[in-house]
């Protein structure tokens, strides 16, 4: 950055908000807690919310230079900490079981999303998004897509406004689904951690569904389904990284102006070199270095992450019209309930065949 000063009031604003919104995240009520909704939804709330009575907040030095930055630059930087948390050989090893169950939601989600698209003769890039965000992460794939794609912030808003209305349902309604129809507790594993979007909600369904099951063990399972899971932001961003390259490489190369390194987004490169690093850190006999790693480094950046993603939401709320966005919002909402049942119905459709469902801890 040439001059932090243009920059600092915007993210200043957006690292504020972005605290705000992660306390918010850890109240319960009663029994239920608000970590459901996730800092990154609170905050992109809270950032509508102040543009809808500050209209032009966002748009005047010296807040714009430091919320577009937040949104565009601080959100690839969370992409790529994210990284850190993704030890390959672990989930692959752990996860292994559920991949079929994985492969047929992701897969599911994404056809879904283009078959609405096409139907609904939706914008491609929020139909991506919400297929995207669906299918693999919610707003972390979300997130490391959206650069990939180059949406704006109007775009991320509505896939994640869409990803959130079925994140909390499921974390509300599956619990109670899943034992009332007879799934095992790791069926029912399996099912929260490849048919609910967000590690979040993952989570939450998991924690309630250990104290309806009465087992421990179903949580620390679907967070292992829903990491290996997270794998696949790796295929796919690649994919629509090397679709846009080629894309622009007809279009721009005819002209002379084409560049492969103002187009290709090096950051999802450098997400899984970070996963690399946690991978071979995990081969490394234990030690004090690896116990430090492990215990203190690798939550750290999952923090970190998470609140870099908040900020970036918060700054992507900031130039949105909630307005607008609710008028248009009946579109991405039918392509999000699709994908949703989908992925639920195709998630417990496969257990049923691989003989996972009525299998427990």
């Amino acid at each position: 950055m040439k001059n932090i000063k243009d920059y600092a009031g915007g993210i200043i604003i957006c690292a504020v908000i972005a605290a705000a919104a992660t306390l918010l995240s850890s109240v319960s009520i009663g029994s239920f807690s608000l970590e459901v909704v996730g800092a990154p939804v609170f905050a992109i709330i809270i950032g509508m919310i102040i543009t809808l009575f500050s209209p032009s907040l966002a748009a005047k030095d010296p807040l714009a230079k430091g919320i577009k930055f937040t949104s565009k630059k601080i959100l690839q930087w969370a992409v790529i900490i994210l990284g850190f948390s993704l030890d390959l050989g672990t989930i692959a090893s752990v996860g292994g079981k559920s991949l079929p169950v994985i492969v047929s939601t992701v897969s599911t989600s994404l056809i879904v999303a283009y078959i609405m698209m096409k139907a609904l003769k939706m914008d491609s890039k929020v139909s991506v998004l919400i297929g995207v965000g669906s299918s693999i992460c919610g707003g972390s794939a979300i997130a490391a897509a959206a650069p990939v794609i180059d949406a704006d912030d109007r775009e991320v808003a509505q896939a994640i406004s869409v990803i959130f209305l079925f994140n909390v349902l499921a974390a509300l309604i599956f619990p109670t689904l899943g034992h009332a129809i007879g799934l095992g507790s790791e069926g029912f594993a399996v099912f929260a951690g490849t048919a609910v979007n967000d590690t979040s909600s993952v989570t939450a369904a998991a924690s309630t569904a250990e104290s309806i099951y009465g087992v421990d063990g179903i949580l620390s399972s679907a967070v292992t389904v829903k990491l290996t899971r997270t794998l696949a932001i790796i295929p796919i961003t690649l994919v629509l990284a090397l679709y846009r390259t080629a894309k622009a490489k007809k279009t721009e190369g005819e002209g002379g102006g084409f560049s492969v390194k103002s187009i290709f987004p090096f950051f999802i490169l450098y997400f899984i070199g970070a996963s690399v690093i946690t991978t071979v850190v995990g081969l490394i006999p234990e030690s004090g270095f690896t116990a430090l790693y492990a215990d203190s480094f690798v939550p750290a950046m999952k923090w970190l992450a998470k609140f870099f993603i908040a900020m970036a939401m918060c700054a992507i709320g900031l130039n949105t019209n909630i307005a607008e966005l609710i008028k248009k919002g009946g579109k991405p909402i039918a392509m999000g309930f699709c994908c949703w049942i989908a992925i639920t119905l195709v998630s417990l459709g496969v257990q049923l065949a691989t003989g996972i469902y009525y299998t427990n801890l």
